[in-house]
């Protein structure tokens, strides 16, 4: 077992997960604006320094996404984050790519920048405590999307920052997330995810990428938000293992899956069914932004002195979620 593999399942073993607490700073505005409260760097820290300090961390979570913003804070009691994360038995990792942008020849679509200086980058985020990172490839669905030229520019992109980071001793999660927003069917997504998937690691074979250390975060297959034809969550269960039984190599130790954009409790319930009728040797389990903390951070903005409140609602979204990593979850335990 190398190192690498090592870390990868500190994060992901016994039913644990990821708390995806990386947004930026735009993402998290918005987030706080949507609750009235002003985007500060005291508010956006106050917050997330009342996850980090929850219950639920020492048993649910194994590993923390954070911002270059929050890495480099402090909290309250004068501990740095990192120290705050790894003190409950998480890992903190950072998330290193600088946004998707217009990809160049296909004006509709996103390439995903950042590779220039990440090297030294990355050396500063390991002093910093960081033992994994993120990269996001983002891939919209149409009749003529995602093209050829997204499908392997991300691949390339999320091969060549693999590299990187498994170089400099950290794991990479490789996220290749196909977009949800459309009127496409969840065959279509199945399709187009799996092209995606499988282009991702063939990139990661050719950059010679140990896939014993790394963690796939992929989207669930779904059908688009506009779509007339929702399936049942069984069958999102079914299409989303056929997806990655087909595309994803043994040796990978375990896929983490975004919301992407589902609701708290579906996000839970697809994950429980994914687990129940999970067939494979993957660990299959969380790495929620919204879904973990949408609740948490509406209870948070009545009243944002009243920590032990917003983290029994977290402690609640978690530990249901650690439910679901083990197929453990249902409607009665949800609402006890």
């Amino acid at each position: 077992m190398t190192n690498l593999n090592k870390i990868a399942l500190k994060i992901l073993s016994k039913g644990k997960g990821i708390l995806a607490a990386d947004e930026s700073n735009g993402t998290m505005t918005k987030r706080l604006d949507s609750v009235n409260i002003p985007s500060t760097p005291e508010n956006r820290l106050f917050f997330r320094e009342t996850l980090f300090s929850s219950e639920s961390m020492a048993d649910c979570i194994g590993g923390v996404i954070l911002y270059d913003e929050t890495i480099n804070q402090s909290s309250r009691s004068g501990k740095k984050i990192p120290t705050l994360i790894s003190d409950t038995g998480a890992l903190p990792g950072i998330k290193v790519d600088i946004g998707a942008k217009v990809l160049a020849n296909s004006s509709e679509e996103k390439i995903t920048e950042g590779l220039d200086g990440l090297r030294e980058r990355l050396k500063v985020y390991y002093q910093l405590g960081a033992r994994f990172t993120k990269w996001r490839g983002v891939y919209c669905i149409s009749a003529k999307y995602p093209s050829q030229l997204a499908i392997n520019s991300n691949a390339h992109a999320l091969a060549r920052y693999s590299a990187l980071v498994q170089e400099c001793g950290m794991v990479p999660i490789v996220e290749p997330e196909v977009l949800m927003d459309g009127e496409h069917s969840a065959d279509d997504c199945l399709t187009k995810t799996s092209e995606v998937i499988q282009k991702c690691f063939e990139e990661l074979i050719i950059h010679k990428i140990d896939l014993t250390g790394i963690i796939l975060k992929p989207n669930m297959i779904l059908a688009g938000n506009k779509s007339k034809n929702k399936i049942s969550n069984e069958e999102v269960s079914s299409k989303t293992l056929e997806c990655l039984k087909k595309s994803v190599p043994n040796e990978v130790p375990g896929i983490a899956f975004l919301s992407g954009g589902q609701s708290e409790i579906e996000a839970t319930e697809n994950l429980n069914l994914i687990n129940k009728n999970n067939n494979t040797n993957f660990i299959m389990t969380y790495s929620y932004g919204r879904a973990l903390q949408q609740s948490a951070l509406k209870f948070w903005s009545k009243d944002i002195k009243n920590v032990k409140g917003t983290q029994n609602v977290f402690n609640h979204r978690v530990k249901m979620n650690t439910l679901a990593a083990q197929g453990k979850w249902s409607s009665e335990l949800e609402n006890k």
